[in-house]
């Protein structure tokens, strides 16, 4: 009777082991903030296509400006260099300004938009953050060229297609600005480029 009971205990013990570990696998994941909101702004605008591409638009700008404002401070408290310092201190104010613009406009057309440094973000962050000294500065500069070329295609593409006029003329005033970046990071890029 004793061995009939231990061996009862020992396969409810089982059971209740494997049915802990299936809960554990079915947890959900936190999703990402990027589509937290594409969801939202699709459900919204299911039957109205060109509010959905305007508002994947400022999805788009608001992912950027969340990874630049991170990624700008890590180059001030990481990097030796000065001038990357200081690119990163204008990083963090322009994206923080742009941020601020693109939230509320998003808010007038009733937009969605992430709040928090998205899977993207985060792994060019984490990239950037396994560097250091020369190597981390060469890697930002590269960083910023190919981000900052990225951004004015997207700016230039929604200030010739954007339905919505605000949008649009978001768009074409937020070129000029990233496009003087874009050149200042290709100088730094030079500059670091002649060290070893």
């Amino acid at each position: 009777m004793k061995k009939l009971l231990l061996a009862g205990k020992v396969i409810l013990g089982a059971g209740l082991l494997l049915i802990s570990l299936n809960s554990c696998k079915n947890e959900t994941k936190q999703e990402d903030p990027k589509e937290v909101a594409e969801d939202a702004n699709e459900e919204k605008f299911d039957t109205i296509n060109n509010k959905e591409d305007d508002s994947q638009f400022l999805v788009d700008q608001a992912e950027v400006n969340l990874a630049e404002i991170e990624i700008g401070k890590l180059a001030q408290t990481k990097s030796t260099n000065p001038e990357v310092k200081k690119f990163g201190k204008m990083l963090v104010d322009e994206h923080t300004k742009s941020a601020s613009e693109v939230s509320a406009l998003a808010k007038t057309k009733n937009f969605t938009l992430p709040t928090s440094i998205t899977e993207d973000g985060k792994e060019e962050y984490n990239k950037l953050n396994e560097k250091s000294g020369l190597d981390f500065d060469k890697k930002f500069a590269d960083m910023m060229i190919d981000g900052h070329e990225k951004a004015i295609d997207k700016l230039q593409k929604a200030a010739k297609d954007a339905k919505d006029q605000d949008v649009k003329l978001w768009a074409s005033n937020s070129i000029a600005p990233l496009t003087a970046h874009l050149e200042h990071a290709k100088l730094l890029k030079q500059d670091l480029d002649k060290k070893k």
